[in-house]
């Protein structure tokens, strides 16, 4: 036996159990009375001489009516039973087959009820022990009274009173290990059952704790989708707006081609935004919606030069087809360390290159701003976070870092798949 299953301790009985066992308590003992008569009524006495009326029936009570508490007080029951067994025996009292019946549910209830298993082992097995010490006593006392022909109709290949001896201590063997053997497996089971509704509260709590994560995690997702998505948009309309206010009276025609610019960048933020809802109503959580994608940074450096910066785009090396996800990563990043420029670098210039190498993809942002303050902390921010977020879902590996030479680089490194690498 475990620890564990050693420290369980079974629950008592219900109050439904409890008024469960009185009436069975009852039913037993008028059963007993009911054999009792019968017995007396043919004259079957299998130990002699009856003692009294009145005396057999207090025998039937006493070694019934416990029953009644047996599941309270499993123990107390089994050794009453057994005692008034006993000494049921010794006074002749005819009625047998009830009252065995009744020692058999008392020690089956307490292997199968005790709370105590060391108790309740040491109890069954003095009770069995007792009763076997009284067979042979009960054998020993009677073999000079049986006569010589008491087995007329013997014919085995034994002595008929060795038979009957071995016949007796046999039964009783096995009245007695069936009684602790079912005792055992009904406490066994308990515990079972205890077991899955601790593994079964367990499983719903770890269920629980799941899906706080997963929405943890969804929200997450979304306020990256948000950031990415919007930022980048309303910060380019910013700045076409700011310059639009500085040449308005000046210049009104670069000023309306400012302000279809900004119009533009709206309904692509809109659009956008249409797309990332449908994407996050979708099962599939790594779709990409059409627009982002490695074959659409054309599109985040033109943005960034209608606003004003000198931006470039190269690729180097031969492209290779990405998976949806990868692609989305990829534009989403440089979408951000634009957006990071327009927003916070006075920088007058961006360039974005993509490399295709033999084995992995690189992404380099590089621009010609003031670059991050001395001393101020890298990564906390809200988009820097979800760039690290998208790298790592790709094993990839980021860099973040203020150039010496001026302005500021992101640089990300994506391993290819073998195929894609073999494709290059």
């Amino acid at each position: 036996m475990s620890v564990e299953a050693a420290a369980w301790r079974r629950p008592g009985p219900t109050a439904k159990q409890r008024r469960n066992d009185v009436l069975v308590g009852v039913a037993v003992a008028a059963l007993a009375q009911l054999n009792l008569m019968l017995a007396t009524s043919a004259g079957l006495l299998p130990l002699g001489d009856p003692p009294s009326r009145p005396e057999q029936i207090a025998w039937t009570l006493v070694i019934t009516l416990p029953l009644a508490v047996r599941r309270r007080w499993p123990a107390a029951v089994a050794i009453v039973i057994s005692v008034a067994f006993i000494a049921a025996q010794i006074r002749r009292s005819p009625e047998q087959q009830v009252t065995q019946g009744a020692l058999s549910a008392a020690i089956y209830t307490l292997g199968a009820w005790s709370r105590d298993r060391l108790r309740a082992r040491w109890v069954r097995i003095a009770i069995i022990v007792a009763m076997f010490a009284w067979l042979g006593i009960a054998v020993g006392l009677s073999v000079p009274d049986v006569p010589a022909d008491a087995f007329p109709d013997a014919a085995g290949p034994l002595e008929p009173l060795l038979a009957a001896v071995a016949s007796g201590v046999l039964l009783n063997a096995l009245f007695f290990g069936f009684a602790y053997f079912f005792g055992e497996t009904a406490w066994t089971s308990a515990r079972r059952r205890h077991q899955v509704e601790v593994q079964g509260q367990e499983l719903r709590r770890l269920a629980a704790e799941a899906g706080e994560r997963a929405v943890m995690g969804e929200r997450v997702r979304i306020a990256r989708e948000l950031h990415d998505v919007v930022a980048h948009h309303v910060s380019v309309m910013g700045v076409q707006a700011s310059a639009t206010r500085r040449v308005m009276d000046r210049d009104p025609a670069k000023a309306r081609t400012a302000l279809a610019a900004v119009e533009q960048s709206a309904r692509t933020a809109v659009d956008e935004l249409r797309r990332m809802l449908n994407l996050l109503r979708s099962t599939g959580a790594d779709e990409r919606p059409d627009g982002s994608g490695v074959d659409r940074l054309d599109d985040l450096v033109g943005n960034a030069r209608d606003a004003g910066l000198t931006a470039t785009l190269g690729v180097y090396g031969d492209p290779v087809p990405l998976p949806d996800s990868l692609s989305q990563a990829a534009y989403r990043i440089v979408q951000e360390a634009v957006t990071n420029t327009l927003k916070h670098a006075n920088a007058s210039a961006i360039d974005v290159r993509v490399r295709y190498h033999a084995a992995e993809l690189e992404i380099d942002v590089t621009d010609d701003g003031r670059g991050a303050p001395p001393g101020a902390p890298a990564g906390l921010g809200l988009g820097l976070i979800g760039m690290r977020e998208r790298v790592a879902a790709h094993d990839g590996t980021l860099e973040t870092h203020s150039r010496s030479s001026g302005g500021y680089r992101v640089r990300v490194r994506f391993p290819l798949a073998e195929s894609q690498a073999v494709a290059v």
